[in-house]
């Protein structure tokens, strides 16, 4: 008998999927993760199988076969996973910024697990408008006339822009010509809304002079843009917010001011943030006004637009504002973030990043050495609780740090880092010189335990106790 004919005999002797789908302990296996994704396993082990017997060797049993299906299913995560924030960042681009309040996170779920209003007026029994689940919210908590909500704040500048000045002009002062995150810039979101950018000013000081003499018939728009992620100091100057309105109002151009992060926050928090709040922007007299949804509000990610109606209707009927809409589980979770700025103790005690910033170093500081005792003797002694600094993140008030608190982890910082990351959930830190650290102002409480145990795992490993 020929080698490929003995190499046949040996890939037949393989048992089918429906056999083994037959076995008592794949019931068990359907009921935890769906009949699909173990079909879909025991046949990725078979056709593994079939591979490498093609070659020769030995077929193997049933038993076999199952245990590496079974070890297929549990390794076989998806690639958007939950992760524990050892950072310090507290709104972190990479790890999803703002983490939902918990009345978010179940309103969503709410209109996710079946139908809901989104579009239905249930007063009238009609066609209703998604955007006033949200809209009427927004305006009381800014002082608005009328509001919209998109995707994100660079589809909210990219529709205002588009709305407002196609094919004219766009004012901005020169030291506001900012790149986001992702490389996205706004001399580029100008351009690719269709209308033209005419910087004014200088890098450092522009004046409200400096817009009245660029303004031409072919101005649009006037611009300001909050640059959240950068500061200038030194010999500097701006326009007020207040300023280029008058200016707009006297030659009948809209004014518009771009916060990018947004900030909603109690008068009386005990957190000073270097951020423009959003009512003194619409109390300035600016047109429109856009943010992020998901940074200093503390809610999912979206573009929030408010400001005098007949501003927000030219938006709003823009065929763009379709392609930028936000669905339904978006705007459950808008809503119900917006609902707890209704009580401002609410609000700094449910939704997570608020309470970040205004957890007191202490609290964090107590938390970091409660958890110490949840480690074995031997990861103990290479743990440190030490004094950090937490930063906003998120391109959000740049230079602004708050005292916190975590653990030093002696060692191999690659090592260490590498090896929490392939934890389950994975624990993402920050490498400091030759150690690991990890701040427990974004371990949310809770978590603690869970990064303990991952430590005495890494420690021990290490030892080779494994």
């Amino acid at each position: 008998m020929t080698g490929d004919a003995i190499a046949g005999d040996l890939r037949r002797g393989l048992p089918s999927v429906d056999a083994l789908l037959r076995r008592g302990e794949t019931d068990e296996w359907i009921g935890r993760w769906g009949r699909e994704p173990v079909t879909m396993a025991i046949r990725r082990v078979l056709d593994e199988n079939r591979r490498t017997l093609d070659g020769g060797g030995t077929v193997p049993d049933d038993d076999s076969l199952l245990a590496a299906a079974l070890g297929v299913l549990e390794t076989d995560r998806p690639s958007l996973r939950p992760v524990i924030n050892a950072t310090g960042v507290i709104l972190h681009t990479n790890l999803g910024r703002a983490p939902l309040a918990e009345a978010a996170i179940a309103a969503a779920t709410e209109v996710a697990r079946g139908y809901s209003s989104l579009e239905y007026d249930l007063d009238e029994g009609k066609r209703g408008d998604r955007y006033e689940h949200c809209a009427s919210l927004v305006c009381l908590l800014s002082g608005s006339e009328s509001a919209l909500v998109v995707n994100n704040n660079a589809a909210a500048v990219s529709l205002a822009i588009n709305s407002l000045a196609r094919g004219r002009e766009v004012l901005v002062s020169r030291g506001e010509l900012v790149e986001i995150g992702g490389g996205f810039r706004i001399p580029e979101v100008i351009e690719q809304s269709g209308a033209f950018l005419r910087a004014v000013g200088t890098t450092n000081r522009t004046r409200i002079d400096d817009y009245r003499r660029a303004i031409t018939p072919s101005t649009g728009l006037l611009l300001k843009v909050h640059p959240s992620n950068y500061r200038v100091e030194g010999f500097v100057e701006e326009t007020r917010t207040a300023e280029l309105a008058e200016l707009g109002r006297s030659v009948k151009l809209p004014v518009m001011h771009d916060l990018g992060s947004g900030l909603l926050f109690p008068d009386d928090l005990p957190v000073t943030l270097p951020e423009p709040r959003v009512r003194d922007s619409v109390a300035s007299g600016a047109d429109l006004v856009t943010w992020s949804g998901d940074k200093l509000l503390g809610g999912p990610q979206a573009g929030i637009i408010h400001g005098r109606a007949a501003v927000v209707d030219r938006l709003r009927d823009n065929p763009l504002s379709r392609a930028f809409r936000v669905d339904k589980m978006t705007l459950a979770a808008l809503e119900a973030t917006l609902r707890l700025y209704l009580s401002p103790e609410l609000a700094t005690s449910a939704i997570p990043v608020l309470r970040m910033l205004v957890t007191p170093v202490e609290r964090v500081t107590e938390r970091a050495r409660a958890a110490l005792s949840d480690l074995t003797a031997v990861a103990a002694e290479r743990v440190t609780v030490a004094s950090m600094r937490s930063v906003l993140g998120g391109g959000t008030a740049p230079g602004f740090e708050l005292p916190s608190a975590g653990w030093i982890v002696s060692g191999s910082a690659e090592a260490h880092d590498s090896g929490l990351r392939a934890f389950d959930p994975p624990i993402v830190g920050r490498i400091e010189g030759r150690n690991l650290r990890l701040d427990f102002r974004t371990v949310r409480e809770g978590e603690e335990a869970i990064v303990s145990a991952a430590v005495n795992r890494l420690i021990r490993e290490e030892q080779g106790d494994t």
